[in-house]
C-alpha cells in the first residue's frame, strides 16, 4: 500500500493510534465512533486516548491507524478528533508482518504460510501482494486457491482505504465519499477515471461544474465528447428539475450547454461541437429529439402515453345515456333536500357532467363550490346507482366503488373530512416501494368505478402517467383543480394544459359563494388572480390585516402576531407562517428559530437534540421532506416530535427522534434527520394542498426572485379564517404584477389536440424520421427508453 509521504500533505494534523473499542458503526453511511489509544498525534493533547468520529468502512480493534482532520469540542461529549480521512498502518518488522497475515482478517493463513510469505518476499510483502498478485506465485507450499483468496482478502482490507485516499486527493468529503463508494464499490476509482461526468447522472449533489473540475484534473477538457455530453445533458436535467421543462429546444439547450462548458479557461466550444454530441446522446438512448424539440426520454414518453391512456378512458360513451335526465333531476333534488343546500346552475352542470362522462375537469378559484360539488357527486353516484357509502357494508372480496385521491397527505385528509370517505395520497393508491417502484399499472390496475383526483395542479407528469396507466378500462375519473395555483414541483403543469386542450369537458366555476359570508380573503384572491389589489388592503377586515413594516423588523412583527394569537387561544397547529425563501432575516430559516422559541422554547425535563445547527426538542412542529411509502409519510407532511431518544438509552446505540404523523409514529435515527425540518414557517409550495386556520405571509423586497401572482395566490388562498399580511405594499403589487417570467415547455396540448388515435404499435409512430436525424435509432421501441420508477 502506498504510504503517507506521496499522499498526503506532511502539514496536515493527524493522530495516530490503535482502536481500543468501536463504540458504534452504521453500516448505511459508514458514520463510525472510535475510541483509540494514542501513539503520535500533531495536536496539543496530553490525554492517553481519544474519541474519533468519521466515515470509514468497518475499522478492527487492536489495529493502528493515522487520522487526518482537528479536534472539535462537542457540547455534549467534549474534545473529539473529526476525521476526514484515514489510513492503516501496515506493519513494518518481519514479525508484525507474520502476525498481520496470520491474524483472523485472513482465514487459511496460519503462521506458517505467513512466514514462508514473508520469507520469500520479504517485510514489504503486502505492498508486493497489492501491487501485483501473481508474486504469490513464487512462495511455496501455497496452493492458486488460497493465494486468491489471500489476495482478494487484503484488497477488500485496504482497497476502500487507497479509494477514501483518492477520493479526498480529488477534493471528496467523507459524506460524499461514502456516497460514491456505496454506489461503485471498488470499481469507484477506474469510474471516475474513465468518465468523471458520470457522477453528474449517478450521484446526487455531484453537479457538472464539479465533476468538471475532476476533469480538468485527469486532463478531460475542451470538447472532449463526454463533457459536452454531461453539460447537455446536465442541462436538460436541471431545466426539469428546477423549471418544470418537459423539453428544451436544441438551440436553447447548445446556448445552455455552452455557458456551462466554457464557465473556465477552456479551448472555444462551437455549436457544431454540441450539436454532433446531441445527435450521439439520442443515438445512445439518453435523449430524445421531436421537432427540434429535445427530451429526457422518461419525460416525453411519460406525455406521450399519458395522452394515450387519457384517450383510452375518454373515448368511453357508455355513461352518456346510463341515466334520463328526469331521474338524475329527482334524485338531485332529494338530495338538495337532505343536505339542505342549493345547488347553483354551474353546480348542477358539473356533478351531471360528471355521472354522465367518461371524464371531468372541474376547476375553480377558492369559495367557488369544488368541495361542494365533490360531495354532490359522491352522493348522487351512490343514489343512482344504488350503493352504499359506508365501506362497512362491503365485504372483503368486494370493490368499494369510489376512490378519492390527492397529491398529499393533508389534501387527502381534507378530502376524507368533506365527503365522510375514506381518501388516500396517489402514491398510497399506487402502491408505491420507493426504488421497488409502483405495485399498480396496466397490468395490474386499481379497482373502482368512480375516481376523483383534487389538488392536480400539484401532478406533475410523471405522477400522472403513473396514475392513468394504472386505471382501469371501465371507470369514471373527475379531475379537480384550481389552475392559477402554482403548477407541479416537478415537471410538467399537468392541469393547465389538460384546461387548455379542450379535448376533455369541463367545468369552469366562477362565482364566489363563501364572499357571501363575509370573506374578504375569498375577495382579495380573486383580486389577485386579475392581478389587481383592492384600495382597501390596508384596512383591516374581520378576516384579514395588513401590518407594514421594513424587512428587518419582519421577525419582531411576526412574534408579536404570534404572541396575540397564542393569548387567544390558538396554537402552532392552528398557525401557518408562510415565506417563499429560505435564506435571509426574513426567511423560513429564521422565521423557524423564533417561532420555535414562541411555541416550543427550551425548558427543563423538556428533551431536545441538536443535528447541525437546528435544535429539535419535543413537541416541536415538523415537515416531512422526502417520501417514504415504507412507512406510509410523504414530502410535505406535518407531524410533532413526539419523542426523544439518546444513544446510550437504547440498545441501537443511536440517536433517535420520533415524530407522530396524525397518530402515525415513524422512528428517525440521525442519518435521516435531513429527511424532516421544522414547520412552524414553511414554503409556500410545501403548502399546496393544505389549509390553515391563521396563515401569516410576510411580503419584503428581498423576496423579489420568487415573487409572483401564483406564488402569493397560492399562499393567500391556504387560509381558512384569518389573513395576516406584513410588510411591504410596494412588494406585494410588485409580486401580483409579476407573472410568470416563462411558460413551462410542455407538448401535451399539442400531443391531446391530435386526432390521429395512437397506434399500439409504438415502434411504427417514432417521432422522428430516423433517416433524416441521422440518429441511428433503428430497431428501437420508446419502451427502451423508460425510466420506470422516476417520478
Amino acid at each position: 500500500m502506498q504510504q503517507s509521504a506521496d499522499l498526503f500533505n506532511e502539514s496536515e494534523r493527524y493522530l495516530k493510534g490503535v482502536i481500543s473499542i468501536v463504540i458504534y458503526h452504521n453500516e448505511q453511511n459508514l458514520y463510525t465512533v472510535l475510541k483509540v489509544k494514542i501513539e503520535d498525534t500533531s495536536e496539543n493533547y496530553e490525554e492517553k486516548d481519544i474519541t474519533v468520529t468519521g466515515y470509514f468502512p468497518q475499522l478492527h480493534e487492536e489495529e493502528v491507524y493515522t487520522f487526518f482532520g482537528s479536534l472539535k469540542d462537542h457540547p455534549k461529549f467534549g474534545l473529539q478528533f473529526q476525521a476526514e480521512h484515514f489510513r492503516k498502518e501496515l506493519p513494518t518488522t518481519k514479525e508484525g508482518v507474520i502476525q498481520y497475515l496470520s491474524s483472523d482478517l485472513f482465514k487459511g493463513i496460519g503462521k506458517r504460510t505467513a512466514k514462508s510469505i514473508v520469507d520469500k518476499l520479504g517485510e514489504g510483502a503486502i505492498s508486493k501482494i497489492l501491487a501485483d498478485s501473481s508474486v504469490l506465485d513464487s512462495v511455496p507450499k501455497i496452493n492458486k486457491e488460497k493465494a486468491t483468496s489471500l489476495a482478494k482478502a487484503l484488497q477488500e482490507h485496504q482497497g476502500l482505504e487507497q479509494i477514501m485516499i483518492t477520493l479526498n486527493q480529488f477534493g471528496f468529503g467523507p459524506q460524499l465519499s461514502m456516497k460514491i463508494y456505496q454506489t461503485y464499490q471498488d470499481q469507484t476509482i477506474h469510474k471516475i477515471q474513465d468518465n468523471p461526468y458520470q457522477l453528474v447522472k449517478d450521484i446526487e449533489g455531484i453537479g457538472f461544474i464539479r465533476a468538471d473540475e475532476i476533469g480538468d484534473h485527469l486532463g478531460i477538457s475542451g470538447n472532449h465528447s463526454e463533457r459536452i455530453k454531461a453539460a447537455c445533458l446536465y442541462t436538460i436535467e436541471q431545466s426539469s428539475l428546477q423549471d418544470g421543462h418537459v423539453y428544451l429546444s436544441s438551440e436553447q439547450v447548445i446556448i445552455e450547454a455552452r455557458k456551462l462548458l466554457q464557465h473556465s479557461k477552456q479551448a472555444t466550444i462551437l455549436e457544431t461541437d454540441i450539436s454532433r454530441e446531441l445527435i450521439s446522446l439520442a443515438e445512445e438512448k439518453e435523449i430524445l429529439i421531436e421537432e427540434d424539440k429535445v427530451y429526457l426520454p422518461s419525460l416525453y414518453y411519460s406525455e406521450r402515453n399519458l395522452v394515450k391512456e387519457i384517450n383510452r378512458i375518454n373515448e368511453q360513451t357508455e355513461y352518456e345515456d346510463l341515466f334520463p335526465e328526469s331521474e338524475f333531476l329527482m334524485s338531485l333534488g332529494s338530495l338538495e333536500e337532505r343536505m339542505k343546500v342549493q345547488y347553483a346552475p354551474s353546480q348542477k352542470e358539473a356533478i351531471q357532467k360528471a355521472l354522465m362522462s367518461a371524464m371531468l375537469l372541474l376547476t375553480g378559484g377558492p369559495g367557488t363550490g369544488k368541495t361542494t360539488v365533490i360531495k354532490g357527486i359522491v352522493e348522487l353516484y351512490a343514489d343512482l346507482h344504488g350503493c352504499s357509502l359506508d365501506p362497512k357494508d362491503y365485504k372483503k372480496e368486494e370493490v368499494f366503488p369510489i376512490v378519492l385521491v390527492a397529491p398529499t397527505g393533508r389534501a387527502a385528509k381534507r378530502m376524507s373530512e368533506a365527503t365522510g370517505l375514506p381518501a388516500v395520497t396517489i402514491h398510497r393508491l399506487l402502491g408505491w416501494n420507493g426504488a421497488e417502484g409502483f405495485e399498480h399499472d396496466e397490468d395490474n390496475p386499481i379497482e373502482g368505478k368512480l375516481l376523483i383526483v383534487d389538488e392536480v395542479s400539484m401532478v406533475d407528469i410523471w405522477l400522472a402517467h403513473q396514475l392513468f396507466k394504472a386505471l382501469p378500462q371501465n371507470i369514471q375519473v373527475v379531475m379537480v383543480g384550481d389552475e392559477d395555483q402554482l403548477p407541479s414541483v416537478g415537471p410538467g403543469q399537468v392541469l393547465r394544459d389538460l384546461l387548455a386542450s379542450e379535448v376533455i369537458p369541463t367545468v369552469r366555476l366562477i362565482d364566489i359563494y363563501r364572499q357571501a359570508e363575509g370573506s374578504s380573503i375569498i375577495e382579495l384572491a380573486h383580486s389577485i388572480k386579475k392581478g389587481k389589489l383592492p384600495d382597501n388592503i390596508l384596512s383591516p377586515t374581520g378576516d384579514r390585516s395588513f401590518i407594514q413594516c421594513k424587512q428587518n423588523q419582519v421577525i419582531e412583527v411576526v412574534n408579536k402576531v404570534i404572541s396575540n394569537a397564542q393569548k387567544k387561544g390558538y396554537t402552532a397547529k392552528d398557525i401557518q407562517v408562510l415565506a417563499p425563501m429560505y435564506r435571509g432575516s426574513a426567511g423560513i430559516d429564521q422565521l423557524n428559530i423564533m417561532l420555535q422559541e414562541n411555541f416550543n422554547p427550551k425548558k427543563t425535563g423538556r428533551r431536545e437534540m441538536k443535528f447541525g445547527d437546528v435544535i429539535y426538542r419535543t413537541g416541536d412542529k415538523v415537515l416531512q421532506l422526502v417520501n417514504q411509502p415504507e412507512s406510509h409519510v410523504y414530502n410535505g407532511d406535518i407531524g410533532e416530535i413526539v419523542s426523544i431518544f439518546y444513544a446510550k438509552e437504547n440498545t441501537e446505540k443511536e440517536d433517535m427522534i420520533v415524530i407522530s404523523f396524525d397518530g402515525n409514529e415513524v422512528t428517525y435515527t440521525k442519518q435521516d434527520f435531513n429527511q424532516f425540518t421544522h414547520a412552524y414557517c414553511c414554503s409556500i409550495h410545501k403548502s399546496q394542498g393544505s389549509e390553515f386556520p391563521i396563515v401569516v405571509l410576510p411580503v419584503v423586497k428581498s423576496y423579489y426572485r420568487m415573487l409572483r401572482r401564483n406564488l402569493i395566490y397560492t399562499a393567500i388562498t391556504r387560509s381558512k379564517q384569518f389573513l395576516i399580511l406584513c410588510g411591504e405594499v410596494e412588494s406585494l403589487q410588485w409580486g401580483i404584477s409579476n407573472r410568470d417570467a416563462y411558460e413551462r415547455q410542455t407538448s401535451l396540448v399539442e400531443k391531446l389536440r391530435k386526432t390521429a388515435a395512437i397506434d399500439d404499435n409504438l415502434q411504427d409512430e417514432l417521432p422522428f424520421d430516423i433517416r433524416d436525424a441521422n440518429i441511428g435509432m433503428e430497431g428501437i421501441t420508446p419502451y427502451d427508453f423508460m425510466e420506470e420508477n422516476k417520478s
